[in-house]
């Protein structure tokens, strides 16, 4: 009898989940499905029914919970939340590695990553990028920020709800890196609304600028790479057109908005930036020199 040697199988890693909202019941249902052993704590008990019934254990307390995993997911409503939870009398957070997906500021991020590790915790801050359905899939955008040694060790496990990403050693990266995409978003979605606005008023409806507006704005992420280079440079000469060209066709777009009808606030802000950076100086260089009005605290008034 020729008998083969079969390697041992490594167990998959125990994971905790605090907080089953929508999102946390997605993100502790996928790790069920990937064959992690998974614990789950929740304030209403009832919304772990079914990841019970799935296979989760159901921990009486957080501090249960925590005892449960060998990494502890936390995912409530805000980081006012994760400091009453974790920082009850009976949460022993010593050797606990906490990854916090719960969404904040940096700021909120950074000392809740120094309140952790004062309390004997490792600590992740994470935020995601995507709706509960996504989770499990490469349209989950994962982002993680704190130390590098940390992320390496969980990757695997982390690898099961989307596409993971490790930002850097800055525990606020994440969150950053949040409000930033968060910008990119509301900015194309609003200029789109802006552009539709417009078309509506000679008839042209939405479905028919949808595809000519997608063409435009991948066009105009074409020219990221090399406009991020003239600010990391700090030097932006004209070589596509001056600012002081662009103002005048804002001018053009605010007459337009007027002339018909639709709402000019948001080229207005466009312009009166763009006539602050000219008034500095600023009126031969290139689009990204308006950095510098977008790196300044708003003026009162």
């Amino acid at each position: 009898m020729n008998d083969e040697l079969v390697a041992p199988v490594t167990p998959l890693t125990p994971v905790t989940v605090i907080g089953l909202g929508l999102m946390g019941r997605a993100l502790a249902g996928t790790f069920l499905k990937a064959g992690h052993p998974t614990t789950v704590w929740n304030r209403t008990a009832s919304k772990a029914d079914q990841l019970v019934a799935e296979g989760a254990r159901l921990a009486p307390t957080v501090g249960d919970a925590l005892k449960a995993g060998s990494l502890a997911i936390v995912c409530v409503t805000d980081y006012q939340a994760v400091h009453e939870l974790l920082g009850a009398s009976d949460v022993e957070l010593d050797g606990t590695m906490l990854i916090n997906l719960t969404s904040g500021d940096s700021a909120q991020a950074r000392e809740t990553a120094r309140w952790a590790e004062q309390r004997g915790a490792r600590y992740l801050d994470g935020a995601i990028m995507g709706i509960p359905s996504t989770i499990g899939t490469a349209d989950a955008i994962l982002l993680h920020s704190g130390p590098p040694a940390d992320f390496e060790e969980h990757r695997a496990t982390l690898d099961v709800l989307g596409t993971v990403t490790y930002l850097g050693a800055d525990h606020g990266l994440a969150s950053l890196y949040d409000v930033a995409g968060l910008a990119m978003m509301w900015s194309v979605l609003n200029a789109w609304l802006q552009g539709t606005a417009l078309l509506r008023t000679a008839g042209v409806d939405a479905s028919t600028f949808a595809p000519f507006a997608q063409e435009m704005a991948a066009g105009v992420a074409d020219w990221l790479p090399g406009y991020a280079l003239q600010i990391d440079r700090g030097s932006f000469p004209a070589e596509v057109a001056a600012l002081e060209t662009d103002a005048r066709a804002m001018a053009h777009l605010i007459e337009e908005s007027e002339a018909v009808g639709v709402n000019a606030e948001l080229p207005r802000l466009f312009k009166a930036m763009a006539d602050r950076a000219i008034a500095a100086g600023h009126g031969g260089e290139q689009y990204p020199v308006l950095i510098e009005e977008f790196g300044k605290p708003a003026a009162d008034g």
